[in-house]
């Protein structure tokens, strides 16, 4: 099982120290993963490498600046594959980062 690896001090430290405001922090980074993975699975499909680096992008900055690093480290590998105009990396782990996102229902 791949690990989510979540820095919830460092997490809370960029909110302020405030745990209601992470937690709202969390719950649009939920949503908006979410639909990123949508663009990610669609840019798949279509075998556009341009929208899955962008959606990845999108993932990793978002992970980063909430400390969860497997998330992050996952999308930056997907991100920088894609840039490079290859879907391989995507393919090969879309599994997991939808495994990791499905972990952060229980943050």
């Amino acid at each position: 099982m791949i690990e989510l690896d979540w820095n919830k001090d460092f997490a809370l430290e960029q909110a302020a120290d405030d745990a209601d405001l992470l937690n709202e922090l969390l719950e649009i980074f939920k949503e908006s993963s979410s639909n990123d993975l949508l663009l990610i699975k669609e840019g798949l499909a279509k075998d556009d490498t341009d929208q899955v680096a962008s959606a990845a992008h999108s993932i990793k900055g978002a992970s980063a600046s909430l400390g969860i690093n497997g998330i992050n480290l996952l999308a930056r590998s997907i991100e920088e594959d894609s840039r490079k105009g290859s879907l391989e990396v995507a393919k090969k782990r879309l599994a997991d980062l939808e495994e990791l996102l499905g972990q952060l229902k229980g943050l």
